[in-house]
C-alpha cells in the first residue's frame, strides 16, 4: 500500500466524541451515530468559524493500540474560537509526522466505505511506527459518487 511521511501542523477541531473498540460489535453503529448526528439540523449547519469544506474522522485518546479502548470523533476543522453547537467540544490534531494514503475515484458511498474499511484492515497489518496518539481521516470531497480520502496515521 502506497503511503507518504507528511509534517502537519496542529490543528483544532470542533467534534461529537465516543468511547469504542474495534472488537465491539456496537463501533458501526457507534462511530455512524456520531456521522448521523454530526450532519444533523443543529450540529453542520449551525458550526461557525469552519477552516475548510472539510469533515473529518478522528480516532484519539488510544488505551493502548488499535486492539484497545479510543475515541472516536466527528468534525471539521475550525479558526478561533467559536461558540460550539450541543454537546460539541474541540480537541488538537497535534502537529508532527505522519503517513498519509489516499482513497479517490469515482465510486459510490458503499464503495467509499469498503474501500475504507480495507484500508484500515491493511494498516492494522503494517509495520508503521505508530505513535497511537491521533489519526484521521479527511473527507475532501462533498459528491457521493466521486471520493477524495485522505487518512493519516500518526508516527513516532
Amino acid at each position: 500500500m502506497n503511503y507518504e511521511i507528511v509534517e502537519l501542523k496542529e490543528k483544532t477541531v470542533a467534534v461529537l466524541t465516543a468511547r469504542t473498540n474495534n472488537a465491539s460489535p456496537e463501533m458501526g453503529n457507534i462511530i455512524g451515530g456520531l456521522w448521523q448526528k454530526f450532519y444533523s439540523e443543529e450540529i453542520f449547519p449551525a458550526l461557525k468559524d469552519r477552516a475548510n469544506a472539510y469533515a473529518l474522522g478522528l480516532y484519539t485518546e488510544y488505551s493502548a493500540d488499535e486492539k484497545g479502548d479510543y475515541t472516536a470523533a466527528v468534525g471539521c476543522e475550525i479558526t478561533g474560537d467559536p461558540e460550539l453547537p450541543n454537546g460539541m467540544k474541540t480537541i488538537k490534531i497535534p502537529s508532527g509526522k505522519y503517513a498519509e494514503f489516499s482513497i479517490t475515484g469515482e465510486m459510490d458511498t458503499t464503495e467509499q466505505l469498503a474501500a475504507l474499511q480495507r484500508l484500515w484492515q491493511e494498516l492494522w497489518d503494517m509495520k508503521l511506527d505508530r505513535s497511537f496518539i491521533c489519526d484521521f481521516e479527511e473527507y475532501r470531497s462533498a459528491d457521493p459518487k466521486f471520493a477524495d480520502i485522505h487518512v493519516y496515521i500518526g508516527l513516532k
